[in-house]
């Protein structure tokens, strides 16, 4: 959802100076329709996909949506900002909400729900969901199945899609926004559920099954030449223990492993809906526009709807007319003229009748402190404008990087968010985001 612009309105606070996108990515648009069922916020880290997760989450409650984010920050930051004392497993609702009034009349009826994900918890709900009592309490306590719920390659992206498809059956709000995992590559979210459901259905875990399917001596029997070969290499390779306890984990999760995968494409599929959209989240700068243009060709090769990019932290100047070569040479005018006027002053100094050798000596008092000399007007201004400088060849580089990642994906929209003076903890800074977001 785009809306051609040329111009940026610009706050009274902060004028920013615009980077010329084609198209610009119209976010209230997106969040009014209700054929939007999910947001996805991916990219890099530290490009601000938490807080803005939670800013359109909070924009579209407030606009009439029952919202739920679904965060998989282990900071704290969302749960403070929303004014929670703490997150978990389980969708809380936040408080304060301030509805607003749409352009169509609606909104005022929305609410908003927010939850992290806590992976082992979301995976031991799946063992209870798919299993009886006794045989989950036996998955549950087995020691191999401990460590991979905790912290196995993948769990977390896998545990979040499980997490996402959850909600989406509950059919409990009709927006979910999703910040995905923080992690080295935000493709992980797009190919860890799909590389651990492989492996949970793959031809290792089947084997290892093998002999609990066959059952009774004959068949342990006519299996054990062969398995007593693989499992004594395995045994050497990874520990006895630790090849009894992933045996034993097998032999109880029999019945579940076909379901991983499953629910794997599943959610995937779901991903590749018409309600979904992909918000590839970036800063200005070239990592992380480098990491953007590369997940918006990722999202293009597996069919994933992309609304558009949000570019967070974008610097703007009130007085973006005065160029930095323009301040700079007017600074240097001002130190100079500064030095000369000093000169002459301090000869007129000399000069002057009180200074005059005949002049009554002062008498002899504690030696001062030391003196800190107050800086001049010039010596002032001149400082403002070098920092003046400094941000306009900021916005130069800004522009030059945002114009790169255009010339690549002109197709892509664009929706940019000026830079606050701060860090975003409450409610009202998160609005801040929102309306940055919606222009």
């Amino acid at each position: 959802m785009t809306r051609d612009r040329t111009t940026r309105d610009q706050t009274p606070q902060e004028p920013a100076r615009t980077l010329a996108p084609e198209r610009t990515l119209d976010v209230d648009a997106l969040i009014d329709d209700p054929k939007t069922r999910i947001v996805v916020c991916c990219g890099s880290g530290g490009v601000g996909k938490t807080t803005t997760a939670a800013a359109i989450g909070l924009r579209a409650a407030e606009r009439g949506r029952k919202v739920v984010v679904l965060t998989i920050d282990p900071a704290r930051r969302l749960a403070q900002s929303m004014g929670i004392d703490s997150l978990d497993n389980v969708p809380r609702q936040v408080k304060a909400i301030e509805p607003v009034e749409t352009a169509d009349g609606s909104g005022g009826s929305g609410e908003l729900h927010a939850m992290m994900l806590d992976m082992k918890r979301t995976f031991d709900e799946i063992v209870e969901a798919h299993t009886d009592k006794e045989r989950a309490k036996a998955i549950l306590n087995n020691p191999f199945y401990q460590s991979l719920s905790a912290g196995f390659a993948g769990t977390q992206e896998y545990m979040a899609m499980e997490k996402l498809g959850q909600l989406r059956s509950r059919d409990e709000w009709d927006l979910i926004v999703v910040d995905t995992p923080p992690s080295r590559s935000a493709l992980d979210f797009l190919d860890a559920p799909k590389r651990l459901g492989s492996f949970l259905d793959g031809k290792l875990i089947r084997l290892l099954m093998a002999p609990a399917k066959v059952g009774g001596r004959a068949g342990m029997k006519f299996l054990n030449a062969g398995m007593s070969m693989m499992t004594g290499a395995l045994g050497k390779l990874l520990g006895g223990q630790l090849l009894r306890d992933v045996q034993m984990f097998v032999t109880a999760m029999d019945s579940m492993f076909g379901g991983f995968r499953t629910r794997a494409d599943a959610t995937y599929r779901l991903l590749q809906a018409p309600g979904t959209a992909f918000l590839v989240v970036a800063s200005p700068e070239r990592d992380a526009l480098r990491e953007a243009a590369y997940f918006v060709e990722r999202l293009a090769a597996d069919d994933m709807p992309l609304a558009g990019l949000v570019l967070n932290r974008v610097h703007g100047s009130g007085a973006a007319q005065l160029s930095a070569e323009r301040a700079l040479a007017a600074a240097e005018n001002l130190e100079e003229s500064g030095i000369v006027d000093q000169e002459d002053g301090k000869v007129a100094v000399r000069n002057s009748p009180e200074n005059d050798a005949t002049s009554e000596v002062p008498a002899p008092s504690d030696p001062p402190g030391p003196s800190v000399e107050s800086p001049s007007v010039e010596q002032l201004t001149a400082g403002l404008l070098r920092l003046h400088a400094e941000r306009m060849q900021l916005l130069d580089r800004e522009q030059r990087t945002r114009d790169r990642f255009t010339a690549l994906h002109p197709e892509v929209a664009v929706a940019e968010v000026a830079a606050l003076p701060g860090d975003v903890h409450d409610l009202a800074g998160l609005r801040a985001v929102g309306d940055r977001l919606a222009g």
